[in-house]
């Protein structure tokens, strides 16, 4: 065997490790762009009720900026595609209360249909300064999951077309990759065309 050639099993073990110190380097990436410290990921509950019910997924980090908060920002930070991106929306109709909405970062909500899905005949998105509130969770940190209440959740149908999607984990500047299929059963949601 040559002095510099790898043994057998060699190479698969570096990419198991690229894989596993993957978020550390794409933090230390982080400090080029001017963060200030890195990010550390804490187990939030939403990754805590992952784990218990034993449903597969990934976290990505990034440093979280209220005022360039876009899809072409976050692009410059994290590896995987942006369409892959959904936001968690909370939205009030006047007969269901509150319900959740996820659709792609990039697009709007469709207040009609998810209007008519939900039995409401109007809706609208609640205040921002009431997400805390009413969730638990703070502006930049919203999930579909884990939420203090249970809500209904409506999931835009576009996200069937993808093994894998990514919402956030409960936590500003945490995102958590999982198949839609899972986070649908999960959040016992339901697919509808609900972004425009």
């Amino acid at each position: 065997m040559a002095p510099h050639s790898s043994a057998p099993g060699q190479k698969k073990r570096r990419v198991i490790q690229k894989d596993i110190l993957g978020s550390y380097f794409k933090q230390l990436q982080f400090q080029r762009y001017g963060t200030k410290s890195i990010i550390m990921v804490k187990k939030t509950n939403v990754l805590r009720l992952l784990d218990q019910q034993k449903i597969s997924y990934q976290t990505v980090t990034y440093p979280y900026d209220s005022e360039q908060f876009t899809p072409e920002k976050m692009q410059e930070f994290i590896d995987f595609d942006i369409r892959l991106l959904y936001k968690t929306l909370v939205g009030k109709g006047n007969k269901s209360g509150f319900l959740v909405g996820v659709i792609p970062k990039n697009k709007s909500l469709n207040f009609k249909v998810l209007s008519k899905a939900s039995g409401n005949r109007k809706m609208r998105l609640i205040p921002q300064k009431d997400l805390q509130e009413v969730t638990g969770y703070l502006r930049g940190g919203c999930s579909p999951l884990g939420m203090k209440k249970k809500f209904p959740v409506y999931l835009d149908e576009s996200m069937k077309a993808f093994n894998e999607i990514y919402v956030n984990a409960g936590q500003r500047g945490l995102l958590v990759g999982l198949n839609p299929l899972d986070l649908e059963k999960l959040a016992e949601a339901t697919f509808l065309p609900i972004a425009i």
